[in-house]
């Protein structure tokens, strides 16, 4: 990825940008191909994305990749969903480190293999110094289960005294988040047309901009997200307050 010249209708990014990677299937159907050939080229899409991403200065890029929910799936769908991300592992990382890019997994790590694990830890600490982007994937990422677990380990602090119940706020839940000292995203694009968030980022999204769009995953790009920013910086943020 070499960096692309500067844009000058595109108005500057939101610092932090959450994507819901939706439609692969439904691509794929649409065209007589099976599921794997939709999520193959879903990961062409993640290339895509991260590239235009960075080019355009966004800081954090947050890719919901696989749901607690997505185990569910038949298993011979699920070990193809494996199967590519092992393959973006092995393959990818090399580059997003020459591109500055800084990788980030956040989820349930007990549920991946053990092979898995271990190039997510490589490819963590090789990236680790990187300030171009942070490329944050969601994986086995539930966010009603991220927010019990940060739930526990506060109880298990006070517990142990080291908390007084009365001192826990809403900073200390969020620092024992799996996203604990990344900024909320500003913006979170959903695409395929569906309009839900599916337990992502619940807690972090509380003041975010939601962007629905029809484009399947495996077809977006940097277009998509263009329009996306600008259909953001189109949105009057209040956080709560009047006008």
């Amino acid at each position: 990825m070499e960096p692309a010249a500067a844009t000058s209708d595109i108005p500057p990014p939101p610092v932090h940008v959450a994507i819901i990677m939706d439609g692969n299937g439904r691509w794929a159907k649409a065209r007589g191909l099976p599921r794997t050939a939709g999520h193959k080229r879903g990961a062409e899409s993640v290339r895509r994305t991260v590239e235009a991403a960075r080019e355009l200065g966004v800081s954090y890029l947050t890719l919901y990749g696989f749901s607690s929910e997505n185990w569910k799936r038949p298993a011979g769908e699920v070990a193809d969903l494996m199967g590519l991300l092992r393959l973006y592992l092995r393959n990818e990382i090399n580059n997003l480190h020459k591109n500055g890019i800084r990788l980030k997994v956040i989820g349930d790590r007990e549920r991946l293999g053990v092979d898995i694990v271990r190039l997510i830890n490589e490819a963590e600490a090789k990236t680790a110094g990187n300030t171009a982007l942070t490329l944050v994937l969601a994986l086995s990422y539930g966010g009603r289960q991220e927010i019990v677990e940060a739930a526990r380990r506060l109880a298990r602090e006070v517990a142990a005294g080291r908390i007084a119940p009365d001192d826990v706020d809403d900073g200390m839940l969020a620092d024992r988040l799996f996203t604990a000292g990344i900024p909320d995203p500003d913006l979170i694009i959903r695409t395929s047309g569906e309009k839900r968030i599916s337990n992502f980022l619940l807690w972090q999204s509380a003041y975010a901009e939601l962007v629905f769009i029809e484009t399947l995953w495996p077809e977006f790009g940097r277009a998509e997200l263009e329009a996306a920013i600008r259909d953001f910086h189109g949105r009057d943020r209040r956080y709560g307050t009047a006008r």
